[in-house]
């Protein structure tokens, strides 16, 4: 028999499972965005920022994957329709140049930092741990990383 606590304890779960998958997707198409920037940028010098926030991105996308599978979830497997818009953004950024790849970047990582804030409610104590402990700092990082590489842009 079910108790009203394991249904509960479920239902966070489930719960969990879904907001990380939301991350999860997230972190998929900065991945994505980073790739195609990567692939158009004419400014060599912002290469190795670009490719270190790239690289954190697919940290992240393995760390989530693993907590997912931990608590018994599927991992989502693409980055839905922001990985869609992602590369729909990124090829009209080619024509508008480097700043302009970079702007939208950044307006990625605003979009990261906002999701992990303001979903974090949504998670089980560990989950949350996770985020708040590793996800989130490596966040601001990128988000760092990118706000300092845009200003020296423009």
């Amino acid at each position: 028999m079910t108790t009203t606590s394991d249904q509960t304890s479920d239902s966070l779960t489930d719960q969990t499972i879904d907001t990380l998958n939301a991350f999860l997707r997230g972190e998929m198409s900065a991945v994505e965005a980073y790739q195609q920037a990567l692939e158009r940028l004419t400014n060599a010098g912002a290469r190795p920022q670009l490719d270190e926030c790239r690289r954190d991105h697919q940290q992240r996308v393995e760390k989530l994957r693993r907590h997912i599978m931990q608590l018994g979830g599927a991992a989502s497997e693409g980055s839905g329709v922001w990985g869609t818009f992602t590369k729909l953004f990124e090829g009209g950024a080619k024509v508008f140049g480097d700043r302009a790849t970079i702007a939208a970047l950044e307006e990625g990582e605003d979009h990261g930092l906002r999701l992990y804030r303001d979903d974090m409610d949504k998670l089980d104590i560990q989950a949350r741990e996770l985020v708040e402990m590793d996800l989130l700092p490596a966040q601001r990082r990128t988000h760092a990383t990118l706000s300092a590489l845009n200003r020296t842009l423009h």
